[in-house]
């Protein structure tokens, strides 16, 4: 065994194109993997050594793991290999990791926008039919959204800033939710995740423990994950 592969899992592209309007499928070969619903990788976009960008995996069916990559504005090394990713490309990523899956509760609240909804789809898959959920997804217009299952209450920005977005925190304010607290999810850009997470906790009385965050981005800062 390689130093590499002691650290690193090796896999192939067999398939890159869009799932979306703004978001790349990347499925990659690749050895058995012990994953969670909700679990992320961290991908090295320009080989083994090169910058590591973390995403979440969409799915795994034994013997290649998929991802959903948003393909924003900007020519970053991460951004930038979603794009150029081909059949036959090698690619280098850490095992799964992360704490960001679902947990025993009377009930499931998912909030978050297009980076969060990588996460929810196969959480959302993953719990049972009898699980009662409340979802609330917010992307910039129609053709961003991933096929979440469920009742998903999807709102659009259609062109404003997903950063500290208002929308986001007005719509969870909107929810009718049950009195006693459930367990929310609660991911995207960091500014918007700790305002979700602010009104469930001042306005309705959640525990802090019930609100599981995983802020993924913010303006101006590299390096979240």
């Amino acid at each position: 065994m390689s130093l590499l592969t002691r650290f690193l899992v090796r896999g192939t592209v067999e398939r890159a194109d869009r799932a979306a309007d703004r978001m790349r499928r990347v499925r990659i070969a690749c050895p058995s993997l012990t994953w969670t619903p909700g679990q992320q990788v961290r991908v090295h976009v320009n080989g083994p050594l090169g910058p590591r960008r973390t995403y979440s995996i969409w799915d795994f069916d034994g013997r290649a793991m998929e991802l959903r990559v948003l393909d924003h504005d900007g020519d970053g090394p991460g951004a930038r290999w979603a794009r150029t990713a081909r059949p036959g490309q090698e690619v280098w990523f850490g095992r799964p990791e992360g704490g960001f899956v679902t947990r025993p509760a009377p009930y499931h609240l998912f909030v978050g926008e297009e980076t969060a909804s990588a996460a929810f789809g196969p959480m959302l898959r993953a719990l049972s039919p009898s699980e009662e959920v409340y979802a609330v997804v917010e992307v910039d217009a129609e053709g961003d959204r991933l096929p979440l299952p469920g009742a998903v209450n999807w709102i659009f920005r259609h062109g404003a800033p997903a950063a500290s977005s208002a929308s986001l925190v007005t719509a969870v304010r909107e929810l009718r939710l049950p009195q006693r607290p459930g367990v929310a999810y609660v991911a995207g850009e960091a500014r918007t995740v700790q305002a979700v997470r602010g009104h469930l906790v001042r306005d309705r009385g959640w525990p802090r423990r019930a609100v599981v965050t995983k802020p993924f981005w913010t303006p101006g800062r590299k390096g979240m994950d």
